[in-house]
């Protein structure tokens, strides 16, 4: 038996990284409590992709357990030990807003829940290797220090800057505000570096810009591209949070992530950490993906500017994937921005 343990495998990448894996053959080992459905309400409700796991894969096998239970964690690595050949530890809980007014809860998941498996990891499976996604909120606000010009429809780098082909790992996480969600997985993200480099397990952390793809539960709070397009064909308001609504965000299909896991996967390191997102290839801002919508569909999306940013919100972030890239040349990028709008559109 040949297992991938993947945690939040009803979100996003773990949904995705369970297709995925399967078809490669391996069992997989999903760990979800619908969690999100507490954290944004019945948007955030993933029960309907524990079902459709449990359907197609039939080598799913599923525990609704809280991964900052370390007791409960313990019991399925456990159970499995060195069956266990690699683990996606997706699970998270994703929003700056909600762990600004859940601050415990929010370490518990983020920070005590990956500090529970890598212990289990090391103590039971050491071999496996431990991929982690982290996220570009570790830089903190960062980003926004960097030289940026206002366009007609998003801010730009400047340039002749050394990011103008995107933000690689060198930028700093140090003196700068993170939100608590972003310091929650920087502490988490750090512990991962850790293992790898002081224990020596095969760690690695993915300081991820946007995730999308159909599988996406887009709420309010969390989920740009997802949610956008699910206001558009609900016909409701979109709510923009500062920067005039040309904040650019770089996107990724989950897809595309899931292949990264893949290609690390046979030829893991120790101790890594990869910018992972759309880069050049894959970014718009609010109101070029508004815009974007409005030509696919011919939907007008209803727009509610706050003038007030949220805490820790970049104003333009596009990830540098040259390291990673250059450390797995094998590893394609299908997806842009567009073809990933279009793609949330026809699934709905």
């Amino acid at each position: 038996m040949s297992i991938v343990l993947v945690t939040g495998s009803c979100g996003l990448v773990g949904s995705e990284a369970s297709a995925f894996f399967s078809e490669k053959g391996f069992d997989i080992i999903g760990i979800d409590n619908n969690s999100r459905k507490l954290f944004f309400g019945k948007d955030g409700d993933v029960s309907w992709i524990r079902r459709k796991l449990e359907k197609n894969i039939k080598n799913y096998k599923h525990y609704n357990i809280d991964i900052s239970e370390p007791n409960a964690v313990k019991k399925i690595f456990k159970k499995y030990k060195k069956n266990i050949k690699l683990v996606i530890h997706s699970a998270a809980q994703p929003s700056h807003d909600w762990a600004k007014n859940n601050i415990f809860k929010d370490f518990d998941v983020n920070a005590r829940g990956t500090i529970n498996l890598l212990e289990m990891t090391k103590n039971y499976c050491f071999d496996a290797p431990f991929i982690f996604m982290s996220t570009n909120k570790v830089y903190g606000d960062n980003p926004n220090k960097l030289p940026l010009v206002e366009k007609s429809t998003r801010w730009e780098i400047k340039n002749n800057h050394s990011f103008k082909n995107g933000i690689t790992e060198n930028m700093s996480i140090d003196n700068c505000v993170h939100s608590f969600f972003g310091a929650s997985k920087s502490y988490a993200d750090l512990a991962v570096q850790e293992y790898g480099k002081n224990i020596g397990l095969k760690t690695v952390c993915f300081r991820a810009g946007c995730i999308t793809g159909p599988n996406h539960s887009g709420a309010r709070l969390h989920g740009f591209l997802s949610y956008l397009v699910k206001t558009a064909l609900d016909k409701k308001k979109y709510y923009i949070f500062g920067y005039k609504g040309k904040q650019v965000r770089d996107n990724i299909h989950s897809y595309d992530v899931v292949n990264c896991f893949w290609h690390f996967f046979k030829k893991p390191r120790i101790g890594q950490i990869y910018n992972m997102g759309g880069g050049r290839k894959s970014n718009c801002s609010i109101i070029e993906a508004i815009n974007t919508i409005y030509k696919l569909t011919g939907i007008s999306i209803k727009k509610d500017l706050k003038k007030q940013n949220r805490v820790g919100d970049h104003i333009w972030y596009v990830s540098n994937m040259k390291k990673f890239k250059n450390h797995y040349p094998k590893w394609k990028q299908i997806y842009n921005s567009e073809k990933i709008i279009d793609e949330l559109l026809s699934s709905r």
